[in-house]
């Protein structure tokens, strides 16, 4: 009776590890996402403006199925308690993993490297590499990233401004808790606009 017990026992144990050593060397098909990331409006005329990003994404990527999260709680909730329900980061790449993507990019739509582009990437870290999850997560950078993309942002604004506004115009941000980026520092409190012959002032709150 005892060498009974001990038989099934050991195949207890056995018949597990087996089966999870074959599924290691099952090799999973490669399943592209992409997931877009926003900070979030609760405004309906900026909805708009995620529209046309998601259909110039599908367009340009027709096979890859897109995906939307968005890092701020605060619209989260007060959309929530008007019945529209939004993904937060890690719940966008649990339901990816959960769907079997094994391959994701994430594009944030932020406009510098503050705190939640930080956090944004502390996640995608965190699901990146899980056992039967996400094997690989690749992040773009948010707009302004480098040095010369202040100049190229300032740029595009101004040449969409209507000719008859003032001549001096101003770009105002919400601005990081930590000090400003270097692109900023090093671009000081204008960028001069030479095709419209007037500056144009940059600052935050």
């Amino acid at each position: 009776m005892k060498k009974l017990i001990l038989f099934l026992l050991f195949t207890c144990l056995i018949l597990p590890a087996a089966a999870l050593a074959s599924g290691h060397d099952h090799e999973r098909a490669m399943k592209k996402g992409i997931l877009l990331v926003a900070f979030g409006s609760s405004i309906p005329e900026a909805q708009v403006s995620f529209d046309n990003i998601d259909a110039r994404v599908k367009k340009d990527f027709p096979e890859t199925p897109v995906s939307w999260a968005y890092t701020s709680s605060i619209i989260r909730n007060k959309l929530a308690k008007e019945g529209k329900i939004l993904d937060s980061v890690p719940l966008a790449l649990a339901k990816m993993t959960d769907q079997g993507f094994t391959h994701v990019a994430i594009q944030s739509l932020h406009t510098i490297l503050g705190e939640e582009f930080h956090d944004l990437a502390l996640t995608a870290k965190a699901f990146e590499g899980m056992p039967g999850g996400i094997e690989k997560i690749v992040i773009g950078m948010p707009l302004l990233s480098h040095e010369n993309d202040m100049e190229k942002v300032t740029r595009a604004i101004l040449e969409n401004i209507p000719a008859g506004r003032k001549k001096n115009r101003g770009c105002p941000a919400h601005g990081p808790r930590h000090p400003p980026p270097r692109q900023f520092r090093l671009r000081g409190p204008h960028v001069s606009s030479p095709e419209k012959g007037s500056p144009c002032f940059c600052g935050n709150r």
